[in-house]
């Protein structure tokens, strides 16, 4: 299981004062740091749970009134990091499910849940980034499977979903095309 944490803020300069009060006080893994939309800045990290946490406290503490959210997620299903990183490996053609939440703590838990509910391959998890600070994740296997994750991820992003679907048969181009998206990485 993974561990991520995870900071946004209302400014590009108090986010990464903070970020580097974070690094400093614990040893943990930045996986991806930087301005989001509209105009904040949003810190993920990993480690080990000790770790996480303290770095989100420091975080909290040198971000202060700048601090929108902070929060560490544990127990994460192993496909989770690997999909935020653009690192998940290609699947087998399938059914694709698509998850758009209003934020990136629920794309988190959504991801999350849709990878627990089935056996799906977690193909992306995209973070805030040229998208309004929202969050989507695209997961691909057996239909019924799809489905199964799909409603769970629902569930997990409660009042923070902004849509979901199922493709059945996802055209091959279409397909291939979804395997290329570049995951909360610079563009």
């Amino acid at each position: 299981m993974s561990i991520l944490g995870l900071m946004e803020f209302d400014g590009i300069t108090p986010g990464m004062i903070a970020t580097d009060a974070m690094v400093k006080r614990a040893p943990v893994t930045v996986l991806e740091t930087g301005p989001i939309d509209p105009g904040k800045y949003l810190t993920v990290l990993t480690g080990d749970l000790a770790c996480v946490e303290e770095a989100v406290a420091a975080g909290d503490e040198s971000g202060g009134a700048h601090v929108v959210r902070g929060v560490v997620l544990a127990n994460l299903h192993d496909g989770v990091i690997p999909a935020l990183k653009g690192e998940a490996p290609d699947p087998e053609p399938g059914a694709v499910g698509i998850v758009e939440t209003s934020d990136t703590v629920a794309a988190v838990h959504a991801a999350d849940a849709a990878c627990k509910a089935a056996p799906v391959a977690l193909i992306t998890l995209h973070l805030a980034r040229h998208i309004g600070g929202k969050g989507y994740l695209v997961m691909v296997g057996v239909l019924a499977d799809v489905e199964a994750s799909e409603q769970a991820a629902r569930e997990a992003a409660a009042r923070s979903l902004v849509d979901s679907t199922v493709i059945p048969q996802p055209d091959e181009a279409f397909f291939a095309r979804l395997l290329r998206p570049a995951p909360f990485r610079r563009l």
